[in-house]
């Protein structure tokens, strides 16, 4: 196939938000609009409804929340549309930071009544780092909320990048009638109740007598709001989206499907096709023939009853296929695979090539971690898929001895996937787990339990931040090795973590070996 055309008809996009904002229902009714399923899930689940396709996972369906990101791709028009559904909670922020690195946009999912709230500043903080093209979803217009104008304010004040309304609401909560569309011109209104398939839209020309016949008393007020609109904000540009300076901005309800349609049909207009990659040695450019990616998520266990674990690779330049040769960057190993997959969440099909855009999960057997690159012989590293220093600590025990095997093994698949640490404590050689947020733990319990057959207890743990150390000066480093002989351990690349107990003993250590370097990513 032509590698140019395939490349430019891929949109890979990662949906972002606070924790409740309706990130996965979204997600649900974007996949539902795109024919991809055909009923759309509920992301609290009964014995009747449908759980979220993108919740697949066991722990996810009973919490009604998503612990870990999942992929899914379909076809849309002449698009291939790849999303991936990022966790909200912050406790699992660390797989959403490494996510972003894997896409080329992203969709921000904002709560009409709540506006921006906190776990989305941070993860707009990213975006912004890395010049990411942002569009800004405002859900739940059919519950009582902010006034749009107050929160368009509020959007460029927040997440300190211009606005640009695209779509517009009419009313909220119970009177919410449906959206005027900027970008095609026309009004949607949509009459369906039904919440779980997919409604009829009615399309009526703003200055026609008929709005008022549909809409009655709101067509004033619309057609006020449309003018001030454009008075205030400026025309739409898309080289000041693509370049991260300003987001447009859909209204809508996912969970009445009221405005997901627009928001989908413009994204497949105006976002960006596969972009280019910083490695360490140069700049991959997605048209290059040859094929690189890097792996930026592992999950283990994605069918408990193979007990599979499933490398994801971003395809960065080229074409991958099927049974061909690639280079193991970090091995400097020859790898060949027989059956790459694509996903719809945890639903696998085999595919004979991928391109530039696409995610393709890699049967695993252990040579993977998360960072690694696939080339077809060039040594390259790409950059910014970090580990991030951990800040809350348990010892883990074994709660049944007879199954220390799967109790090892589970540990060191599940933190593998980067949802949390595996130290060893070089005092007593007791196993510690280091995480971001403390659902981690009760998560890594869960699934060692439901996964591996294994149980395990925590011990507490009074440590403020564990860290890499590294030094050109050995006698320096040998003596701080020695003083906090007690406070040392190893991660599971055999290199060494300060385990600080206090922020003033870090600063402390900080000051007084002034040559020892402390990292708190793992990338250095």
């Amino acid at each position: 196939m032509d590698l140019d055309h395939e490349m430019k008809r891929r949109r890979t996009f990662a949906v972002i938000a606070h924790p409740d904002a309706g990130k996965t229902t979204l997600t649900e009714k974007l996949l539902l609009f795109g024919g991809a399923i055909h009923v759309a899930g509920a992301v609290k689940s009964n014995k009747i409804r449908k759980t979220a396709t993108s919740d697949f996972m066991e722990i996810e369906k009973q919490r009604g929340i998503s612990v870990a990101t999942s992929v899914m791709g379909f076809e849309y028009h002449d698009a291939k549309i790849n999303i991936l559904d990022t966790p909200g909670h912050q406790d699992f922020a660390e797989d959403t930071y490494r996510t972003l690195t894997a896409v080329d946009s992203v969709i921000v999912v904002i709560d009409a009544a709540k506006g921006v709230e906190t776990q989305t500043l941070k993860l707009m903080e990213v975006c912004r780092m890395r010049k990411t093209p942002v569009i800004v979803f405002v859900n739940k217009l059919d519950r009582i909320g902010q006034d749009p104008f107050d929160l368009m304010d509020e959007l460029e004040q927040q997440l300190r990048i211009h606005v640009r309304p695209m779509t517009w609401p009419i009313g909220n909560g119970p009177a919410f009638k449906g959206v005027y569309n900027f970008y095609d011109k026309n009004l949607q209104l949509f009459t369906t109740k039904d919440k779980q398939t997919v409604g009829e839209s009615v399309q009526i020309d703003i200055q026609s007598n008929e709005l008022d016949k549909q809409i009655g008393e709101f067509a004033g007020k619309l057609r006020e709001d449309l003018e001030l609109v454009h008075a205030i904000y400026p025309p739409f540009d898309r080289d000041e989206y693509l370049a991260g300076r300003q987001a447009p901005v859909f209204f809508g309800s996912a969970l009445n499907n009221f405005g997901v349609r627009e928001l989908l049909d413009c994204f497949v207009d105006i976002a960006p096709a596969p972009k280019r990659f910083d490695a360490e040695e140069r700049i991959i450019n997605p048209g290059e023939p040859k094929m690189s990616g890097f792996i930026f998520k592992i999950h283990a266990n994605m069918d408990p009853n193979h007990r599979d674990r499933i490398a994801f690779l971003r395809i960065c330049s080229g074409e991958f296929r099927r049974n061909t040769n690639y280079l193991h960057v970090r091995s400097g190993k020859s790898l060949k695979f027989s059956n790459p997959t694509s996903f719809m969440a945890d639903k696998k099909s085999i595919v004979d090539e991928a391109y530039p855009g696409d995610i393709v999960g890699i049967y695993d057997t252990g040579n993977f971690k998360i960072g690694d690159t696939l080339t077809e012989g060039e040594p390259i590293h790409f950059k910014g898929i970090p580990s991030f220093s951990p800040e809350l600590f348990r010892y883990v025990e074994n709660a049944d001895p007879i199954r220390y095997k799967q109790l090892a093994k589970g540990l060191e698949q599940l933190t593998d996937e980067g949802v949390a640490q595996l130290f060893v404590n070089r005092a007593n050689g007791r196993k510690v787990i280091g995480t971001v947020g403390a659902l981690q733990f009760d998560v890594i319990q869960y699934r060692l339990e439901h996964e591996y057959g294994a149980s395990c207890t925590y011990r507490p743990m009074q440590l403020y931040k564990a860290c890499w150390i590294e030094s050109d000066n050995k006698v320096q480093l040998e003596d701080f090795r020695r003083r906090k002989w007690q406070f040392m351990a190893t991660d599971k690349e055999g290199r060494d973590v300060f385990m600080a107990e206090s922020s003033y003993a870090l600063s402390a250590s900080q000051e007084k070996f002034p040559d020892i370097r402390f990292h708190f990513t793992s990338e250095f």
